[in-house]
């Protein structure tokens, strides 16, 4: 029933048959079913890293939404203009532009667009801030704000976030109990900012 990704979509066809199937009752039909019809509303970097790119992973196919916006502008993007993106160099480009240039590709899309597949990135696009932009934070002790929720924030304002500290770390935000990553960012000499300093730098 799965021979291509949009066969995904329309397994709603084969309900029956899937009662077939081992381990397949009722409920876990219907589940799949839902499952398929809710992932259409998806923002765009899931459907990128879905179709399996070569090298566009989670992360790469953030970015790629994240700047064309929508899946039209992503196809017909250029080789340079591919490249002009931080962190995409030309292995991804080329792979990118071959990935769209094959007509059966450019077909696939089609199809999901047919069948009600999202082509568009719902997530914010990223505030470039001064305070943020192009610098390598770490994060360290324990965090009012959840982890993943501090990162998010500093990464739509143009930073990014590593685990390590090192001579090109930029900034420490340190909660508390910190540990021997804030005695590494002393030792280097790292702006040190602790919890309050930094919600107040994002405006939260």
């Amino acid at each position: 029933y799965l021979r291509f990704i949009d066969d995904y979509y329309k397994l709603y066809k084969f309900k029956e048959e899937l009662k077939e199937l081992e381990g397949f009752g009722e409920k876990s039909i219907q589940n799949l079913l839902k499952a398929a019809e809710n992932s259409k509303n998806n923002s765009l970097e899931k459907l990128l890293f879905g179709l399996g790119i070569l090298h566009v992973g989670k992360k790469t196919a953030l970015l790629l939404a994240d700047y064309y916006q929508n899946m039209d502008n992503l196809m017909n993007a250029s080789f340079e203009s591919l490249r002009m993106i931080p962190d995409i160099g030309d292995i991804i480009a080329k792979s990118v532009v071959d990935y769209f240039a094959n007509p059966n590709n450019k077909e696939l899309i089609m199809r999901l667009k047919n069948l009600g597949v999202n082509m568009n990135y719902n997530g914010k696009t990223k505030q470039i801030d001064e305070e943020f932009a192009n610098k390598t934070f770490v994060l360290t002790g324990t965090l009012k704000m959840p982890r993943n929720e501090a990162q998010e924030l500093i990464e739509q304002r143009g930073g990014k976030v590593t685990t390590s500290v090192t001579k090109k770390t930029d900034v420490v935000v340190v909660g508390e109990n910190p540990g021997s990553k804030y005695d590494k960012a002393v030792e280097l000499k790292t702006e040190i900012w602790d919890e309050d300093t930094f919600m107040e730098k994002i405006g939260v």
